[in-house]
């Protein structure tokens, strides 16, 4: 496939990806097992979001840098606050952690809508605050809880989805790889210490999204080539990897340099979603070639030409074809 003038991925690959596939899969146990110990050990950065605190909305006279916003809160001791902008350029929302001091106080909020407020607050960019608003840990617990289910309903939905429209074989590794992809993707904003937020939590089903989409190119393929190639079930996965090796590249260099853009120019409040949807293209266009494949070939997964060669339906579906 080219890109401009350029071939990223030539067109005719022979590479023989199945032939190591038992060590990198092995590998690739080792790493799905050390990414779930960094998890477990390291734990996250929880937001606001997820932690509870407080969120103030402060209104300036004239459009202001949430940079600066941002330098002068840290600079008054409110630090790792989230400052992003509502509305027009002259009103911001700050969110701050819990303040172990104030977090069960009455006018918890009040108070620390009085240190934002002198904190931004210019002779030449006047300020002013609304009452503070306090969000409680119940709330991030909820929040966490709703973001769960809603990696589980996406696996759930996947399984249902790919067994329907492919092989339930396909549907469990195609499910698995995903599940894999989210996994390390979690386990490297873990390891860095990244705020966890609701755009963290985005970007992570989204990257699901992205890795089944890509799965599903490639295993679309592979059930063409069993059902029109004379050849081992082997050289049929290879030959179906090599020839969707260019679109998948291509697709996961797009999707890098869209979250590149964003990551770049869309303000702090939009790295942690940019980030993990360029560590998650990386992992995806990996694990598409050197883990969902290949575990087509092992155990309860392997695949043969029986299973997938076309069902008595659907020979009556095409015969009733115009």
């Amino acid at each position: 496939m080219k890109l401009f003038p350029l071939h990223i991925v030539p067109n005719d690959t022979k590479i023989d990806f199945m032939r190591h596939r038992h060590p990198v899969l092995a590998l690739m146990l080792v790493l799905l097992v050390a990414s779930i110990a960094i998890i477990g050990l390291k734990g996250f950065n929880y937001a606001l979001e997820f932690t509870g605190g407080t969120m103030v909305r402060t209104h300036f006279a004239h459009p202001v840098d949430v940079e600066q916003v941002r330098a002068r809160l840290s600079a008054a001791g409110l630090h790792n606050a989230q400052v992003q902008t509502v509305g027009g350029g002259s009103d911001v929302m700050v969110r701050l952690q819990p303040d172990a001091e104030h977090n069960n106080a009455a006018d918890a909020a009040q108070k620390i809508a009085d240190q934002v407020l002198a904190a931004v607050n210019t002779p030449e960019n006047p300020a002013t605050v609304q009452p503070g608003e306090f969000v409680g840990p119940q709330v991030g617990r909820d929040l966490a809880m709703n973001g769960v289910y809603a990696t589980l309903f996406m696996l759930v939905g996947f399984l249902v989805y790919i067994a329907a429209r492919f092989e339930f074989k396909f549907a469990m590794v195609a499910s698995i790889t995903a599940f894999f992809d989210l996994i390390l993707t979690i386990a490297y904003m873990s390891l860095l210490g990244r705020e966890f937020d609701l755009t963290v939590l985005a970007g992570l089903l989204s990257v699901m999204g992205f890795a089944i989409n890509d799965i599903i190119v490639v295993f679309d393929r592979v059930r063409e080539n069993f059902r029109s190639l004379r050849v081992e079930p082997l050289e049929v996965l290879n030959r179906s990897i090599n020839q969707t090796l260019s679109r998948t590249v291509i697709t996961a260099v797009m999707f890098f340099l869209s979250a590149l853009a964003l990551y770049l120019y869309g303000g702090t409040s939009m790295q942690g979603l940019a980030e993990t949807h360029m560590i998650g293209a990386v992992i995806v266009v990996v694990s598409s070639v050197i883990v969902a494949v290949p575990m087509l070939t092992i155990g309860p997964f392997k695949v043969s030409k029986q299973d997938l060669m076309p069902k008595a339906k659907d020979h009556a579906e095409l015969a009733r074809r115009p």
